[in-house]
Formats: structure tokens, sequence, C-alpha cells
């Protein structure tokens, strides 16, 4: 066989001589070499010899015990290349049909087309198309998908208009194309001509894809209307078109019917698991996604690392650790791929439920932590308060030569916003376009202007949003406000608010901001206009929440509550704790309080504030040295955070407190922050 392969002529007596032995074949006199290199499945040296043989040019010819390549040789070689997806090889097989004058019929010709449109050579797909004396439904459907699927829909679209007759796969290829390009109304709009059109009838792919447009553009109508058509043709028994309905009615808002739908297939796989537990977190139904997921641990399925991930990133939105816990123990026992996306998701979910130590304990096991991971911890770090480690693992980053994005660059300047390392947070911001080659986002804006609006530092904050190329957005405009609350600027703070009010008018934290500030200043009258304007404007004021979860149930607490069950346990403990607090020299901050009234009220109002009572409650309910976890929707007040910092001194208790801006890990009378937050 080789000597086949290296053989080359050196003169041109050597044109009479065998390439191969004349024995070679007798035993198969009717094969040729090819024939039989194929069916050893050497396809490789088939068509190394085939090409070879063209290379000799005549002398073939005088080699009557070779045969020549019939049809069936030169289709099993394109099946090969096509399961190999080998372009080159094929178009040398293209380009001997041509040399020895071979006609390719129908059938090899929209081979060739198939395998050219498979491979993404549409320019060669075309040309087997033009060359053909004749072509049938396979043809033009075969040129019609090829330039669908790589997103050429107006040169599909024009040989679907001009092809004689269609049949499903033309229709469904269009509309497919239309939905992976997402252009869900052009999908429609060809489904329905589909539909009046008398000789086709939809099948489960054409129906699918009709539902995914209808999905993408949130007509529930469309999705009824599609539903019905699957209800009267048959198609429910398919899981495909199941899947499909559900995911219309869970897009369009409809959780319910497409729950319904989801309990209605016989044979859901963990996609469709993990897809409707996650409808229930999008749509905020917390408790109907931990309990599907419950549910689904315990159905003989076993999760991927996408139904793990998604169940991880719902429990760091709503800071369920515990089930993060179980969840994670669930990984370690089935052994889950430390490099998957799962474990990224495990980083993020100790991170936001303000568990630092075992966020680091997870990235630390992971061999290769990816970008998200990175991030997710450092920006842990920052919003626990310690600015050094989120700054010591950025530069770890950086040394295991991945590159940060805009999202590692927030947590960044985060850290340096959170500790007032305004200089350090100043050269990180300069080095996003100037070392790293980053574009500047609105949130690295309105992360500078944090920082420098908590230093005081208005006149370089000013000059920033004077000079950026984009318009301030509302959380920048927030910072600033947030930065006047600290240090009393009236003048800035009046221009930041009229901003976001023409950006969100309905949002009651702006007013409820400067209210505060007019209030800290005394400014009464102020106080009253902003209260008769929200009056005005039908703008109400946030309810401030706090939770604890104390043996797996979650205690929700507002301002004042009484309705817990141990109100008066509570009610009796902050009483004792209170004078406790001020014997150790605790002053109530009365600053904050926006009524006009007596000291006395006011201390009263800040005794029940939401994250008092929770801690409260947790330390009344859980024994002596137990770390207490607080959780609030709002952002702490300052004589909370003062209040709780004697609290945590006096009960000997460690409490960590996440409120809507970072967490306070509170010890011994002092607070992770610094007073800094």
């Amino acid at each position: 066989m080789k000597f086949v392969r290296t053989f080359s002529f050196s003169s041109k007596s050597e044109l009479s001589k065998p390439l191969v032995d004349k024995t070679f074949f007798k035993s198969n006199p009717k094969d040729g070499l090819i024939s039989r290199l194929c069916r050893d499945n050497k396809y490789k040296e088939a068509i190394d010899v085939l090409c070879q043989q063209r290379r000799l040019g005549e002398a073939v010819q005088l080699l009557n015990h070779i045969d020549r390549p019939s049809a069936l040789v030169y289709s099993t070689l394109l099946q090969f290349c096509l399961q190999q997806r080998a372009l080159e090889e094929a178009k040398r097989v293209h380009a001997h049909t041509k040399a020895s004058g071979f006609v390719p019929g129908l059938i090899i010709s929209n081979r060739f087309m198939n395998l050219y449109a498979k491979c993404g050579s549409l320019v060669d797909a075309q040309k087997v198309f033009d060359d053909m004396p004749e072509r049938d439904l396979c043809s033009w459907n075969t040129m019609i998908s090829g330039y669908a699927n790589v997103g050429q829909l107006d040169e599909a679209r024009r040989l679907f208009n001009e092809m004689p007759q269609r049949d499903n796969f033309s229709w469904t290829a269009m509309i497919s194309g239309y939905v992976r390009q997402e252009r869900p109304k052009e999908a429609l709009e060809l489904y329905r001509m589909m539909q009046r059109h008398e000789n086709s009838k939809s099948n489960k792919f054409t129906v699918s894809s009709a539902l995914a447009a209808s999905a993408t553009i949130s007509s529930l109508r469309m999705g009824k209307e599609i539903h019905g058509y699957i209800m009267r043709t048959g198609l429910e028994s398919d899981e495909v078109v199941w899947s499909a309905l559900s995911d219309v009615y869970g897009k369009c808002g409809s959780i319910e019917e497409a729950r319904r739908i989801f309990d209605k297939m016989a044979n859901r796989d963990v996609v469709s698991w993990t897809t409707m537990i996650g409808r229930y977190f999008e749509d905020g139904q917390r408790e109907e996604g931990f309990a599907l997921f419950s549910k689904f641990m315990s159905s003989g399925n076993r999760p991927n690392e996408f139904t793990f991930a998604g169940v991880l990133n719902a429990c760091a939105d709503h800071a369920a650790e515990n089930l993060g816990k179980q969840v994670h123990g669930y990984m370690t026992r089935v052994g889950f791929d430390p490099v998957s996306f799962a474990a990224s998701a495990l980083v993020h979910m100790y991170s936001k439920c303000g568990n630092i130590e075992n966020a680091k304990r997870v990235f630390q096991g992971m061999p290769q932590p990816d970008l998200v991971s990175w991030t997710s911890l450092i920006t842990g770090y920052a919003q626990h308060g310690q600015p050094n480690e989120a700054l010591r693992f950025f530069e770890l980053l950086l040394k295991s030569g991945a590159k940060p994005d805009h999202i590692t660059f927030v947590g960044v300047l985060s850290a340096c916003t959170h500790a007032g390392l305004v200089d350090k947070g100043l050269e990180y911001f300069h080095s996003i376009k100037a070392k790293h080659g980053l574009a500047y986002t609105a949130d690295h804006y309105a992360c500078i202007v944090d920082l420098l609006a908590r230093a005081g530092r208005f006149e370089e904050a000013e000059n920033i949003i004077n000079n950026m190329p984009i318009k301030a957005d509302k959380f920048l405009w927030a910072s600033l406000l947030g930065g006047c609350r600290i240090h009393g600027n009236f003048e800035l703070a009046t221009r930041a608010a009229q901003a976001l009010f023409e950006i969100e008018p309905e949002n009651p934290a702006t007013y409820v901001t400067l209210a505060n500030i007019y209030a800290t200043a005394g400014m009464w009258s102020e106080v009253a206009k902003i209260r008769k304007t929200m009056d005005d404007r039908g703008v109400v004021k946030k309810p401030g929440l706090s939770w604890i979860e104390i043996k797996r149930e979650v205690h929700v607490f507002l301002v004042g509550d009484k309705s817990h069950s141990k109100y008066n346990d509570i009610h009796e403990f902050l009483g004792k704790i209170s004078k406790r607090m001020k014997e150790e020299g605790y002053v109530p901050d009365t600053n904050s309080v926006l009524h006009d009234v007596e000291e006395e009220q006011k201390e009263q109002n800040l005794s029940y504030h939401s994250e008092k009572i929770a801690v409260a409650f947790g330390i009344i309910s859980t024994p002596p040295g137990t770390p207490i976890k607080v959780f609030k929707n709002l952002r702490t007040c300052v004589d909370c955070h003062t209040a709780i910092k004697f609290i945590s001194k006096i009960a000997e208790r460690k409490i960590t407190m996440r409120d809507s801006n970072r967490f306070h890990c509170f010890e011994d009378g002092s607070c992770s922050c610094g007073d800094y937050w």
C-alpha cells in the first residue's frame, strides 16, 4: 500500500511499469483499489489514491487492472467527508469527478451541495446548485437551510420564494432561521402564511419554532392559538412541543399555565426541570421554585450544572444560605466539576449570603477559577468591609493571566469606596482605559462619583460628571446624593435629587434621602414640602423590612412590628438592653427621624426599627454565643448601626447584617465597615 502512495515517475520508460502488483486484485477481480480501501474504512487513503490517479493523467488509462470509480464509490467518499466535515478532501473528490469526466446525477449533486453547506462553504454549494441540469425538492431545501443556518436569511427567502414547490422542511427551515436570528415577527408571519397554505401541515419542529417566536415577543395570544392547533392535530404527545409550549407560557407571564403544561409532560428531562424551576425564580416565586427543586431531587433525575447554578443564584438573590449549603452538600456527594458554572455559582452564593470564608474555600478548590469566580470573591470581600483582601485578590487575578472585565472593576472600585481609599480608587479608575483598554461604563462612573462624594471631594466628582461622554444615570445621581447626605451639601443634593426626579419620579428613596438631609439640619419646613410632594404624586415610602432565618424558618419584621408571636419577649429584651446600652454610652441619633416631635418620641420611634427587632428575636431564639445574621431591604440607618455595635458587645454575639448596600459584621462593639458606609 505504501508503495502505491509514494510512487513517482522518474522517466517515460516507467510509464509502462505497473503501479501495483497484478496479483493484488486476483482474489477480487471486480473491485478496484479505491473500492477496497473504502470497504476497509481507509477513506483518506482512498482519496489519496483517487487524486494520485488524477495526477498521473493518461497513464491511468494504461492500467486496465485499476477500475474507474463508480457513483457508489464517490457517494461513499462523500459520506466520509460529510461525517468528518472534511471540506478540503471533499473538494479534491469533486475536482476528480470533473477531471475524469464523471457526470454526477441528481443524488450525487445533492450530496455535494449538502456537504458544502454543512461545512459552511455556501459559495461552492451555490455553484453546484447553479450547475445542476435538474433539481428536486431536496436540492432547494438544502440551499435554503444552508443559508438560513448561517443567518443569510434574505438569500434563503429569495430561494424559498422561487422554489416550485415546498414541503414542511422548507417552511420550518425558514421559520426556525428567523427565530435563530431574532426576527420573531417575520417567523410568525411566515408561520401564518404556512397555515393558510392548503398543502402544508405543521410538524413538531415547525410549531416549536413558532412557539419560540411567540415567547420572544411575549405574544400570549399567538401562543394560545398555536396551543389550540397542537391539540387539534395530536402533536401534544411530543415532549419537544410540550417544552416549547411551557416556555411560551412562562415567558409570557402565565406561569400557572406553564406549570400545568409541565406537569402533563410524560418524560421530563433535566432541561425541562431546570427551565421550570428557573421560571419561578425569575417570576419572584421563591418558595415555589425551591419546592419544585426539592421535588426534582426526589424524582430520580440528576441535576446538571445549569440546574445547580440556577438554584444557587436564586439562593444568593434571596440570601437563602441554608438551602445553598444543602445544594452544595448534594453537589459534593454526586461529584461536581470544580471548573463548572455551578462552582462559580457557589462562590457567588456564599459571597452574597455573607459567608465570605466559605466562598474563599470553594474558590481555592477550583483548579482554574473563571472570571465570574474571581469577580464574585473580589466583590464579596468589598461588600464585607475587607478592601485589602479584595484588592489582593484582584492583583492575584492579574498575575494569573486572566483579563478583568468591566464588572470586575465595579467590584474593585466598590472596595475602594467602602474603605475610603480615594487615591487608590482613582488609580484603578484611570487604569481601566489606559492600562486595560476597556471602555468606561455608567457603573464605573457611578462608582468613582460615589467614592469622591463619600470623601467630600465634590468638585472632582462634578468635574467627572461634566466631562463624561455618556449621560449620567440614576445610580450616579443617587451616589452623589448619598455623599451629599453624609456631608450636608444642600445645594448639590438639590441638584442631584432634581435629576433623579426627572429620571424616576416614582422612586421614594430620593424623596426620603433629601428629606433626611433637611431633617438633619432641622429644616422641618423643607421636610414638610417634600412629604407634601410625595402625597401629591402618590409616592409611598418603601417600608423597611428585615428578616432572619431561625431553624429553617424565615421571620420577617416591619418597623414597630407587633404581629410576631414572640412580640412580648422581643419588646422585653429591647427594653432591657436599651438601658444597658445607655449605661455603656449609647446616645440615640434622632437626626434622621422625619418628624418634628419631641426627642423622647423620636427615641421611641428609633427603638423599634425592623433591624433591631430582627436582631433581638435572633438573640432570644438561639443559644448564647450563636452568630446572628440579619438581612434588610433598605440601607440601615445611622442609629441602628450604632445600636447594633453596642448590642454585639453586651450580648457577646457576632452579628452580621446585610443591607441594600453591603454587609456589616458587628463584633465586640465594632463594625467591619469602620463606620464608613
